[in-house]
């Protein structure tokens, strides 16, 4: 988890309520008054991984810190149609005012971490680890790498400042793998130190160049077969750490990792995944 993940959560919650309501709630505004008191529950309608229940409560905390609030399943569990999630108690308004962020945000968490799920499962027995990547949404990254550690992948760099990769795009501008390498470790000794450094290679050849330098921490192996992955993994050894992308699914996940590479990453856990259904449910008493 990125490490001022409170801040950066407030932030968002702060950011998408303001896009939400805006002036003013007029709907709730002009047929309930302020004061009145009520309670919800959060209903699942579909089976799945249930993600977002902490991002619930700090949603609507958010806006009322004195709610009640009342969890009965916690992020990572299993769920299925017509289980209860949670109950919660504040103003009326509250519970309305938040209904769709917490709504949105869970149904999007609980979709992404499903399907890590299905990912991650396909990859027990085997030693290779599955990550996330930077093919995120705008502004709901934080929720959606925290989707995919709940489902069981883990969080590559959370974005630009906290790893170096250099990809075929900076290779190429800066004039070759040797170069950009060299300029990246250089930089991170006088900028940096202790920044990580991945490069990206197409072949064997620019695999061959990279472990030549010395000077990185894990080679990325773009778009090779596994077959081609299982000779650089054998060729590179315990030397560095090594990550295969570009075309895994799940049809060939179990491919790559027979190879012994120590990571896949899957942009599809995250812009693949299909939102989940939940619903948010007044609680009327009679």
């Amino acid at each position: 988890m990125v490490a001022n993940y409170d801040e950066l959560l407030q932030r968002l919650i702060a950011s998408a309520l303001k896009e939400d309501i805006g002036e003013g709630d007029h709907s709730t505004l002009s047929c309930i008054s302020p004061e009145v008191k009520g309670k919800a529950v959060l209903k699942i309608k579909e089976a799945g991984v249930l993600a977002g229940m902490k991002v619930a409560e700090a949603v609507f905390r958010f806006q009322q810190p004195d709610i009640v609030f009342h969890p009965y399943k916690k992020d990572g569990d299993a769920m299925e149609f017509g289980e209860t999630a949670f109950e919660v108690e504040a103003t009326v308004h509250t519970i309305l005012q938040c209904e769709r962020l917490v709504l949105n945000c869970m149904q999007r968490m609980s979709g992404i971490a499903t399907l890590t799920k299905t990912y991650s499962d396909k990859l027990i027995g085997y030693k290779t680890r599955i990550l996330d990547t930077r093919k995120t949404t705008p502004n709901f990254r934080l929720l959606e790498k925290e989707a995919v550690a709940i489902g069981g992948g883990y969080n590559h760099r959370f974005a630009l400042y906290d790893m170096i990769m250099l990809k075929d795009n900076h290779i190429d501008y800066c004039g070759g793998i040797e170069a950009a390498i060299d300029k990246a470790y250089n930089y991170v000794q006088q900028v940096k130190p202790g920044l990580k450094i991945e490069v990206e290679t197409r072949n064997l050849a620019d695999v061959k160049k990279v472990l030549a330098t010395g000077k990185v921490n894990r080679i990325m192996l773009d778009n090779f077969t596994p077959e081609q992955l299982k000779e650089a993994v054998e060729l590179i050894g315990e030397q560095i750490e090594t990550e295969a992308s570009g075309g895994i699914n799940l049809s060939n996940i179990q491919a790559y990792a027979a190879t012994g590479v120590d990571y896949v990453s899957v942009g599809a856990l995250i812009h693949q995944a299909r939102s989940l259904d939940l619903s948010l449910k007044a609680v009327v008493e009679q």
